[in-house]
């Protein structure tokens, strides 16, 4: 008999596009974390579409490949990188004044950056807790606020895609500071959506699935290669693991001219992997056990 699970079709393409050719021609799009993985990836879908690309991130060597990279992209505008730290409110600020003067005000912000790692929740040390915090949340707020307050004064309109995490509702054991933060950016989406909406600017987010990229962190990493050849592709409803550019499409049509009456929010693209339960439960492993960590000492 034919086995019936074929999982989801595969995406068009990489090249294909989901929005008209030009799309973004004459717009600046601002990409934070956009020298590699699903940053990179956000922005090679705008720079297609016409956009002028801004990409800032705190490394610059990785920053000098991915601006060759996106200048390369078919349809691409102009391409600009910028180093910063989006903890420092003073640097963010020097990188939209950067961005103004090459290009012009950035009518699209994506906030992409962000720290993340497993650990216990008791084994967080304040320095660990703050160093995810402070880029995941309070460096998403910098960007956010440096936008929103050129724009209102501007009196222009904007777009702001936050990218999230399915953990922001259901909580991320093994992942407390992350998890942590990331509701906080959704709970920004959703804040500044009524805030913000009278003055002409919207801001959605976006929750990323199984995106296998060149900069996983080290740990996910590892459990895919812990698996069975096929097993990342099996424990999706989906069957199979998301496409980059899969997550570029969604967030080039968030902040389209064809999504402007969307906002507050969040949309989850990872093929129904964060809905999914066992109709029995299993078996309850720690944290720290899933981790191999040995028992708790102060």
């Amino acid at each position: 008999m034919e086995n019936p699970l074929r999982g989801l079709p595969a995406p068009p393409a990489l090249g294909a596009a989901a929005l008209p050719p030009g799309t973004y021609a004459g717009q600046v799009v601002l990409v934070t974390g956009g020298g590699t993985g699903l940053g990179k990836a956000i922005a090679a879908e705008f720079a297609r579409l016409g956009a002028d690309v801004v990409i800032a991130s705190r490394r610059a060597e990785q920053l000098k490949a991915a601006r060759e990279e996106l200048a390369a992209v078919p349809g691409a505008g102009r391409v600009s990188a910028a180093v910063c730290d989006i903890r420092d409110p003073e640097r963010v600020a020097e990188v939209f004044d950067a961005a103004q003067a090459a290009f012009g005000l950035p009518d699209v912000l994506v906030n992409n950056a962000a720290a993340n790692f497993p650990s216990p929740a008791e084994d967080l040390s304040p320095n660990a807790w703050r160093a995810v915090v402070d880029i995941t949340l309070t460096g998403t707020w910098f960007m956010t606020r440096e936008f929103g307050r050129r724009h209102l004064t501007a009196g222009t309109p904007g777009s702001i895609v936050n990218i999230g995490a399915s953990y922001a509702w259901t909580g991320g054991p093994g992942f407390a500071h992350s998890s942590a933060a990331k509701a906080g950016v959704k709970n920004l989406v959703e804040t500044l959506a009524v805030e913000w909406g009278p003055y002409g600017i919207q801001i959605n987010g976006l929750v990323p699935g199984l995106f296998p990229h060149a900069d996983m962190t080290e740990d996910i990493r590892d459990g895919l290669e812990r698996a069975a050849p096929d097993a990342k592709d099996a424990r999706q409803p989906a069957l199979r693991v998301g496409a980059p550019r899969e997550l570029g499409w969604a967030a080039t049509f968030l902040a389209s001219p064809y999504a402007r009456f969307i906002t507050g929010h969040t949309l989850v693209v990872d093929g129904a992997n964060w809905q999914r339960r066992s109709v029995v439960n299993p078996e309850v492993v720690p944290v720290r056990t899933q981790l191999g960590r040995g028992p708790f000492a102060s």
